[in-house]
């Protein structure tokens, strides 16, 4: 599988989402937080993102899998308001790529972090699966 010249250093990604009342905290367990974007989306939005960016050149059959992932929520973003992730791959190191993710509102950043996905063969992957389950059975 040659993947050094579709997925390389440098290359990003951006999505946007305006964030809904289903994207507050109240709906991921975070007590009665009804108007405030809650953290599990927002990682969420950052997985979703680097899959976009990872998995879109990948030849029929391979899908990344993440393995690795760090994120600070630091800032407030109201229900109403437009989130922009933004994912760079920042490290190459064989099939792992590492990720640099960034988050903004239309007042500024609101969180960060970093992420690493690694390309597999899916039928490998669920062999293993497959495979471990038996083992523990």
């Amino acid at each position: 599988m040659e993947l050094k010249k579709a997925l390389e250093e440098g290359m990003s990604l951006t999505i946007q989402k305006k964030v809904t009342i289903d994207d507050a905290a109240l709906h991921y367990g975070s007590g009665k937080i009804q108007d405030l974007f809650a953290t599990p989306r927002l990682v969420a939005l950052m997985i979703e993102a680097s899959t976009q960016l990872i998995d879109g050149p990948l030849p029929e059959g391979y899908v990344s899998v993440g393995h690795h992932f760090e994120v600070d929520h630091f800032k407030p973003t109201l229900v109403g308001a437009t989130v922009t992730i933004e994912v760079k791959i920042s490290k190459v190191v064989d099939n792992r790529y590492t990720l640099d993710m960034n988050a903004y509102d239309e007042f500024g950043p609101i969180g960060s972090g970093q992420h690493t996905r690694s390309i597999v063969d899916y039928k490998i992957l669920v062999k293993r699966a497959q495979d471990r389950e038996r083992a523990g059975k």
